[in-house]
């Protein structure tokens, strides 16, 4: 099972893209189904221990459905956008793997939301096949041994910065074991999620792609959660955006997941055709 899910997989489909990430819908199917962020987590998973993590009490552990009055997204209304950009790592020179100021250290972080103008100060380095972006303000301000990365600011660019990089991690074989493990909120959700995986880990994936960022929405936000909608493109072929859900807890942001172990539960993924209204974040020059 991957982390995504859509409601599709009760019709018995066959082609296995419920694994997928941005799973797509109708004719563009084998564009958007690809592993995505977390394809055929089953591939990467292994048995580990007990992690330290931050438990989400029924009160706090928030749904990834778009709140009321939210701005939400209809579909696309003609053929989804077929992205151009090729990525390539920034030159801009990367925070320190470690550092005591910046992200979570920050106690008055900017709390605006950005809607339209991407962050600034932002490099971005590959993460196996994947950018990341990576911000000396925003965080990841602490790498641990294990590579995986955390101490985000409190703030929305916090989250959105927490929620890429998480996404970008999982899909790196050498550490997405311990990004789940360590970077997401003990629940149902990571339960199944890490089950599946021990259940399928033998079962390499079917399907590839190269995905990239393309950009983000904030649809909610508060101090204790928020909900984004990340969107990636698939081998420059289209863009698909799906909700993530962070939640700040023990001085940081995690993640969410559903109690059946994906991100997104039933909320279908949005295959868009522009980027209009969405901030555009790409680490493609």
């Amino acid at each position: 099972m991957g982390l995504f899910s859509s409601d599709r997989d009760a019709d018995g489909d066959s082609d296995g893209e419920g694994t997928s990430v941005f799973a797509e819908r109708g004719f563009i199917a084998s564009a958007i189904v690809i592993g995505a962020v977390l394809i055929c987590l089953v591939v990467w998973f292994m048995l580990g221990g007990r992690s330290d993590n931050p438990t989400a009490g029924p009160s706090q552990t928030p749904s990834t459905l778009v709140p009321t009055g939210q701005p939400t997204d209809t579909g696309p209304t003609g053929p989804p956008a077929t992205p151009t950009e090729q990525p390539t790592a920034t030159k801009t020179a990367p925070p320190p793997p470690n550092s005591h100021t910046g992200g979570c250290h920050d106690h008055s972080p900017d709390q605006a939301i950005p809607r339209v103008a991407a962050p600034v100060g932002v490099s971005w380095q590959f993460e196996a096949e994947m950018l990341i972006p990576l911000q000396a303000a925003g965080g990841p301000a602490t790498t641990s041994p294990d590579g995986v990365r955390s101490c985000f600011a409190h703030s929305p660019t916090g989250a959105v910065l927490a929620a890429m990089v998480l996404l970008g991690q999982i899909q790196n074989p050498a550490v997405g074991i311990a990004a789940l493990r360590s970077r997401v909120i003990a629940g149902p959700g990571k339960t199944a999620a890490l089950a599946a995986a021990k259940d399928d880990r033998a079962t390499p994936p079917t399907m590839a792609g190269e995905l990239q960022f393309s950009g983000f929405k904030v649809l909610d936000y508060t101090t204790t959660r928020t909900i984004i909608q990340v969107v990636a493109n698939l081998e420059n072929k289209a863009y698909g955006a799906m909700p993530v859900t962070m939640q700040w807890s023990h001085g940081d942001w995690y993640a969410v997941l559903q109690d059946d172990g994906t991100f997104n539960g039933s909320v279908e993924p949005d295959i868009l055709s522009s980027l209009s209204g969405y901030v555009r974040f790409s680490g493609a020059s």
